[in-house]
């Protein structure tokens, strides 16, 4: 059946003709290493990999060997299983803030009960969380994501209809890389602030020096619980995770994507004594946060996470991740700036994107002033030629290999050539 065929399904059954994710009109039919190909046969070198969990690749062998191994014993159970603890045992053992571990099947609910912990440990409501900062899709996530207008901080702007008046007022918002607002935000609010959760790498928006050890600092003084959403950056930037990049300990952490190897699962890990407040026998049923996901901690996910942390702990993984990733962003940029445009690659070499500005980029607000028409137009430009990426980011995979650099190189080039001046 042609593609056209299935999106004219979609459109009938589904809200949008989609999933709610990537571009509706691309229907995958299946992956394989650094390549997916559409309904219609087109193939793809993929800079998607499913919003960044396959880092390994599409089909990895000894990944599949593990989910059939683990498969043909049974898909789940709702029960406890040893897989399960021994990925447990092992995020414990590279994550520097992890003590204890619980899991959850999406990245939003592990942010969503991050965030819950900090309340009930703390026994304050307020949330700050930094603008245009991504934090899965619970009320307090979507406040000032991708906001329209761009309010006076700390004053919240929800991104979603359906969300109550009232959770505006528990969430402060603040610009990242600010330590100066920070430290005035928490020196007014310090009584009344549970938790502040940031991601320590904001979308492509590296920290400036200062700003995480300033956030450690603020929440130790204060008693608030540190929260780095490592959903993207965890066991991608190291194996110990963005916070063993920066040397900068939360006091809890969420996991996902690569951890299940490309199946549901994410992870909140953390201090003890937080993670506490997940078992009501030790802390009593009205401190207690009650957490039950149906597939949480699969075991079919399981085994894809195993394997897949298995294979990223042998030599030269991340080293070939860093090299990749370095050769297209540098390349990127050669291309546009020898057709004359103004551009940058921003980002870590794992994940990236570029902005077409040559102003610095240290916030939400300072991606806004980059040249969206030209980025609209290279993305589709790209996809159009058969590189398929998520709008705003490049994510890097072990996958690819030479051949995918050069054509990205090459069709990179031809559409900087394209570019509107």
């Amino acid at each position: 059946m042609k593609q056209q065929d299935i999106l004219s399904r979609a459109r009938q059954v589904m809200p949008g003709g989609g999933l709610g994710d990537f571009h509706p009109d691309v229907v995958i039919r299946e992956g394989r290493g650094s390549r997916v190909w559409d309904e219609d046969g087109n193939e793809y070198i993929d800079y998607l990999i499913g919003s960044g969990p396959m880092i390994l690749g599409h089909g990895h062998p000894e990944v599949l060997e593990a989910v059939a191994e683990q498969l043909s014993k049974g898909m789940t159970f709702f029960a406890q299983n040893a897989a399960s603890i021994e990925l447990a045992e092992e995020i414990c053992k590279a994550v520097p803030c992890a003590e204890q571990v619980r899991y959850v099947s999406t990245g939003t609910e592990a942010d969503m009960y991050a965030m819950r912990l900090a309340r009930a440990f703390t026994h304050r409501d307020k949330i700050v969380k930094f603008e245009g900062g991504y934090h899965g899709m619970s009320a307090e996530a979507q406040m000032s994501l991708a906001p329209r207008s761009l309010a006076d901080f700390p004053v919240a702007v929800a991104d979603s209809a359906g969300i109550p008046e009232s959770v505006r007022g528990e969430v402060l918002i603040a610009p990242f890389n600010d330590a100066e607002f920070i430290r005035s935000l928490i020196s007014k609010y310090a009584d009344q602030i549970a938790g502040i959760i940031v991601e320590p790498f904001q979308r492509i928006i590296p920290p400036v020096p200062g700003f995480l050890e300033t956030l450690r600092e603020e929440c130790s003084r204060y008693g608030i619980v540190l929260i780095f959403d490592e959903i993207v950056t965890g066991f991608r930037f190291a194996y110990g995770g963005a916070q063993s990049v920066y040397d900068v300990v939360p006091d809890l952490c969420t996991l996902g994507k690569i951890i299940g190897g490309g199946l549901p699962l994410a992870a909140i890990a953390g201090r003890s004594d937080i993670m506490a407040h997940f078992d009501k026998n030790k802390v009593g049923a009205g401190q207690s946060v009650m957490q039950v996901g149906t597939l949480s901690g699969n075991p079919l996910a399981v085994a894809a996470g195993l394997k897949t942390l298995e294979i990223l702990q042998r030599p030269g993984q991340y080293e070939k991740l860093e090299r990749t990733g370095q050769t297209l962003m540098q390349g990127f940029v050669r291309c546009l700036k020898a057709a004359g445009h103004s551009a940058q690659s921003i980002g870590h070499p794992t994940l990236f994107d570029v902005v077409f500005s040559s102003e610095s980029v240290e916030n939400y607000r300072e991606v806004l002033l980059g040249n969206k028409d030209k980025a609209a137009h290279f993305d589709a430009t790209l996809r159009k030629n058969r590189i398929l990426k998520i709008p705003g980011k490049f994510y890097i995979s072990l996958a690819l290999t030479d051949d995918d650099i050069a054509k990205t190189l090459g069709i990179v080039e031809d559409a900087a050539s394209t570019l509107p001046n």
